[in-house]
Protein backbone atom coordinates (compact mmCIF):
# COMPACT_ATOMS: atom_id res chain seq x y z
CA UNK A 1 0.00 0.00 0.00
CA UNK A 2 1.49 3.47 -1.13
CA UNK A 3 1.24 6.45 1.53
CA UNK A 4 1.96 10.13 0.77
CA UNK A 5 0.57 12.09 3.29
CA UNK A 6 1.31 16.54 3.04
CA UNK A 7 1.05 18.82 5.41
CA UNK A 8 2.01 22.59 4.89
CA UNK A 9 1.39 26.30 6.09
CA UNK A 10 2.00 29.39 4.58
CA UNK A 11 3.95 31.46 7.26
CA UNK A 12 4.23 35.69 7.51
CA UNK A 13 8.10 35.18 7.31
CA UNK A 14 11.30 34.91 5.22
CA UNK A 15 12.50 31.85 4.14
CA UNK A 16 15.84 32.14 6.47
CA UNK A 17 13.79 32.38 9.42
CA UNK A 18 11.59 29.19 8.84
CA UNK A 19 14.47 27.36 7.68
CA UNK A 20 16.17 27.86 11.03
CA UNK A 21 13.18 26.11 12.45
CA UNK A 22 13.75 23.49 10.51
CA UNK A 23 17.75 23.74 11.37
CA UNK A 24 16.56 23.34 15.01
CA UNK A 25 15.48 19.55 14.75
CA UNK A 26 16.83 18.00 17.59
CA UNK A 27 14.58 17.23 19.98
CA UNK A 28 16.20 19.30 22.99
CA UNK A 29 15.13 22.73 24.49
CA UNK A 30 16.61 24.74 21.14
CA UNK A 31 14.39 22.82 19.10
CA UNK A 32 11.41 25.17 18.05
CA UNK A 33 9.69 23.09 15.75
CA UNK A 34 9.34 19.50 16.81
CA UNK A 35 6.22 19.43 19.13
CA UNK A 36 8.46 17.57 21.61
CA UNK A 37 6.52 18.58 24.85
CA UNK A 38 3.37 16.50 23.79
CA UNK A 39 5.32 14.38 21.81
CA UNK A 40 8.07 11.73 21.59
CA UNK A 41 11.22 14.13 21.35
CA UNK A 42 12.99 13.60 17.97
CA UNK A 43 16.58 12.20 18.98
CA UNK A 44 19.55 11.99 16.88
CA UNK A 45 22.81 10.33 17.29
CA UNK A 46 24.82 13.79 16.29
CA UNK A 47 23.81 17.10 15.50
CA UNK A 48 21.14 16.96 12.31
CA UNK A 49 23.92 16.00 9.21
CA UNK A 50 23.82 13.30 6.71
CA UNK A 51 24.33 10.26 8.60
CA UNK A 52 22.47 11.31 11.53
CA UNK A 53 20.41 8.36 13.08
CA UNK A 54 17.64 9.09 15.24
CA UNK A 55 13.68 9.05 15.55
CA UNK A 56 10.83 10.45 17.64
CA UNK A 57 8.70 7.09 19.90
CA UNK A 58 9.01 3.78 17.85
CA UNK A 59 9.68 5.30 14.22
CA UNK A 60 13.16 5.53 13.65
CA UNK A 61 15.76 7.14 10.49
CA UNK A 62 18.29 8.01 9.31
CA UNK A 63 19.14 11.89 7.57
CA UNK A 64 20.01 10.91 4.16
CA UNK A 65 19.71 14.74 2.91
CA UNK A 66 20.18 17.82 4.33
CA UNK A 67 20.74 21.68 2.72
CA UNK A 68 20.88 23.79 5.91
CA UNK A 69 17.73 26.22 5.75
CA UNK A 70 16.04 24.60 3.48
CA UNK A 71 15.32 20.77 3.11
CA UNK A 72 16.01 17.57 5.33
CA UNK A 73 15.03 14.35 4.24
CA UNK A 74 14.98 11.31 6.87
CA UNK A 75 14.32 7.54 5.64
CA UNK A 76 12.78 5.36 7.98
CA UNK A 77 14.53 2.07 9.44
CA UNK A 78 11.93 1.46 12.07
CA UNK A 79 9.08 0.22 12.83
CA UNK A 80 9.06 -2.68 10.11
CA UNK A 81 7.44 -2.42 7.26
CA UNK A 82 7.41 1.48 6.56
CA UNK A 83 9.96 2.01 3.42
CA UNK A 84 9.82 5.60 2.46
CA UNK A 85 11.38 8.70 3.82
CA UNK A 86 9.51 11.84 5.35
CA UNK A 87 11.00 15.91 4.76
CA UNK A 88 10.63 19.31 5.68
CA UNK A 89 11.03 21.60 3.11
CA UNK A 90 11.27 25.64 2.91
CA UNK A 91 9.33 27.22 -0.03
CA UNK A 92 9.72 30.97 -0.07
CA UNK A 93 6.90 32.56 -1.67
CA UNK A 94 7.73 36.29 -1.50
CA UNK A 95 9.82 38.65 0.47
CA UNK A 96 7.77 38.16 3.56
CA UNK A 97 5.97 34.64 3.24
CA UNK A 98 7.21 31.22 3.13
CA UNK A 99 5.38 27.65 2.93
CA UNK A 100 7.04 25.06 5.08
CA UNK A 101 6.22 21.73 3.95
CA UNK A 102 6.25 18.09 5.47
CA UNK A 103 5.68 15.47 2.91
CA UNK A 104 5.72 11.53 3.68
CA UNK A 105 6.31 9.35 1.46
CA UNK A 106 6.48 5.39 1.71
CA UNK A 107 4.72 2.10 0.94
CA UNK A 108 3.43 -0.31 3.82
CA UNK A 109 4.05 -3.90 4.17
CA UNK A 110 3.11 -6.44 6.53
CA UNK A 111 2.55 -5.12 9.80
CA UNK A 112 2.29 -1.47 9.24
CA UNK A 113 -0.46 -2.17 6.52
CA UNK A 114 -2.47 -2.18 9.94
CA UNK A 115 -0.77 -0.13 11.93
CA UNK A 116 -0.21 2.52 9.58
CA UNK A 117 -4.75 3.28 8.89
CA UNK A 118 -5.31 1.91 12.56
CA UNK A 119 -2.85 4.22 14.49
CA UNK A 120 0.22 5.78 13.14
CA UNK A 121 -1.45 7.96 10.55
CA UNK A 122 -3.76 9.18 13.15
CA UNK A 123 -1.16 10.23 15.59
CA UNK A 124 1.48 11.22 12.53
CA UNK A 125 -1.22 14.10 11.30
CA UNK A 126 -1.87 15.41 14.69
CA UNK A 127 1.99 15.68 15.77
CA UNK A 128 2.44 17.31 12.63
CA UNK A 129 -0.23 20.02 12.78
CA UNK A 130 0.78 20.75 16.17
CA UNK A 131 4.45 21.01 14.61
CA UNK A 132 3.04 23.48 12.53
CA UNK A 133 1.03 25.55 15.04
CA UNK A 134 4.96 25.81 16.86
CA UNK A 135 6.36 27.43 13.76
CA UNK A 136 3.42 29.40 12.88
CA UNK A 137 4.07 30.94 16.99
CA UNK A 138 7.79 30.89 16.34
CA UNK A 139 7.28 33.19 13.03
CA UNK A 140 4.55 35.08 14.07
CA UNK A 141 4.18 34.90 18.01
CA UNK A 142 0.70 33.45 17.19
CA UNK A 143 -2.00 30.89 16.11
CA UNK A 144 -4.56 32.11 14.15
CA UNK A 145 -5.85 28.05 13.91
CA UNK A 146 -4.35 26.39 16.19
CA UNK A 147 -4.58 22.25 15.44
CA UNK A 148 -7.76 20.72 18.00
CA UNK A 149 -7.10 16.70 18.61
CA UNK A 150 -9.22 14.43 17.42
CA UNK A 151 -11.14 11.82 20.01
CA UNK A 152 -9.80 8.85 18.40
CA UNK A 153 -6.36 10.71 18.54
CA UNK A 154 -7.11 11.51 22.27
CA UNK A 155 -7.85 7.60 22.45
CA UNK A 156 -4.96 6.39 20.93
CA UNK A 157 -2.46 9.07 23.24
CA UNK A 158 -4.29 7.42 26.15
CA UNK A 159 -4.09 3.54 24.92
CA UNK A 160 -0.41 4.51 24.57
CA UNK A 161 0.30 5.69 27.90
Amino acid sequence: MGVYNVHERLLAAEGSDVGALVDSLSGGAADRLWPHPNWPAMEFDRPLAVGATGGHGPVRYTVTAYVPGTWVRFAFSGPRGFDGFHEFAVLPVDGGRTVLRHTLAMRVSGPARLTWPAAYRWMHDACLEDGLDRAELACTGTVARPARWTRYVRLLRALAR
